[in-house]
């Protein structure tokens, strides 16, 4: 008789109720919750992808803001008493959908500009000196030191996708958003104008390149025709480390031969995505 759970043909119990019957051991700690579920994952009850995302979930909670923000050097931001024909080339050449935007200085956020509130002013010709200030948005504040699952529970709560990074002094750190965070958890998420299915490398519209950290090392040579260590490691990443000596925070630089490299993109755990541009 069907009792209304699940069977996947072993012993008549689900995987939960199998988790759930290894957690009779009574786990003290993160690290004990953490080895029942890889045991779990060895067993085959769950799949890696899944395992991947209860270990991100997990390791969010020890997480800051920022440990992840993007910093207020990369910030693209657009002055609120700019013309149209100022901002509007940037806007579109970042494909981003939100943008921050900024009074007299840069610590001075006033508003967040969602790229959708431009198009009906776009279409009927009607961009204005003043059009930013009436349609930004008011801007969400987090301190550096916030937790990402209190963030996250909070842009659930408020519906923002993006909040501005204050330091101690109240000075502006960086920025970070909802999809930041998920990441975390997640892994990278693609969208249109990340990188085609196969591809690791892609040319980015500034005649820089932004290089997936798992890229062979092997491949890296071909495209850029250089000669980087093949032997040692496999991937980027791994040449990476070694230049840094420890894992980089997002926005470090380094060089690479005569490649210098930026961390676009990268967690406590790994290193994910970079831009190369090559020395002058």
């Amino acid at each position: 008789m069907n009792d209304g759970h699940s069977s996947n043909g072993q012993g008549g119990k689900s995987w939960l109720e199998r988790i759930s019957q290894a957690f009779s051991n009574e786990p003290e700690t993160v690290q004990d919750i953490l080895e029942i579920l890889r045991e779990a994952e060895h067993q085959r009850i769950i799949d890696a992808d899944a395992m991947s995302i209860i270990e991100g979930a997990m390791q969010v909670t020890d997480m800051r803001v920022d440990e992840i923000m993007i910093p207020r050097s990369q910030m693209v931001t657009v002055k609120a008493d700019s013309e149209p024909e100022e901002y509007l080339p940037e806007i579109i050449d970042s494909a981003h959908s939100r943008f921050p935007v900024i009074g007299d200085s840069s610590d001075e956020v006033i508003g967040v500009l969602l790229a959708k509130d431009l198009l009906p002013l776009a279409l009927n010709n009607s961009l204005k000196k003043d059009s930013l200030r009436e349609i930004s948005r008011p801007p969400t504040f987090v301190p550096e030191s916030k937790r990402l699952n209190q963030l996250l529970k909070e842009f659930k709560e408020t519906r923002n996708h993006m909040a501005i990074v204050v330091d101690e002094y109240g000075g502006v750190a960086g920025l970070v958003t909802i999809e930041d965070v998920l990441e975390q958890i997640v892994g990278e998420i693609e969208d249109e104008h990340d990188f085609d299915e196969e591809s690791h490398i892609k040319q980015r519209a500034d005649g820089t390149f932004a290089v997936k950290a798992l890229t062979p090392v092997e491949d890296f040579n071909e495209f850029f025709s250089c000669d980087l260590d093949e032997e040692e490691f496999d991937t980027v990443g791994g040449l990476l480390l070694k230049q840094f000596g420890r894992l980089p925070r997002r926005g470090e630089s380094t060089t690479l031969d005569d490649f210098h490299v930026t961390v676009l993109n990268a967690d406590n755990r790994s290193i994910r995505l970079v831009q190369v541009s090559r020395d002058a």
